[in-house]
């Protein structure tokens, strides 16, 4: 999964914590990469009960990991991504990446 705001995608993962953020974005789960971490203005949800941006989404609910509200995502909002076309080239880095993984020439 892409960055929300730049597009950018995640590389191999290297020993350790990522760099990359999670966060909900109209109730659905994003990713935020490094430098778009450093923007203010990130234009994800807030809870509503602590306004924490500290949310996850899974299995249709978002949850505030700061004060443990939960509610129920809305079903008519898109995910994200859904209705954009992958990014041009990731066809051929996922095949490179098996390629590599399984051994193949």
């Amino acid at each position: 999964m892409p960055c929300y705001r730049c597009g950018a995608r995640q590389t191999d993962p290297v020993r350790g914590a990522s760099p990359w953020q999670r966060g909900v974005r109209k109730e659905s789960q994003v990713l935020i990469c490094p430098d778009c971490q450093r923007l203010h203005d990130l234009d994800l949800d807030a809870c509503e009960t602590c306004t924490s941006t500290a949310l996850i989404c899974r299995l249709g609910e978002v949850e505030c990991r700061s004060c443990g509200a939960v509610w129920m995502a809305r079903s008519d909002i898109p995910l994200s991504g859904s209705t954009a076309p992958p990014p041009p080239g990731l066809s051929a880095e996922v095949e490179a990446a098996l390629n590599r993984v399984l051994g193949r020439a």
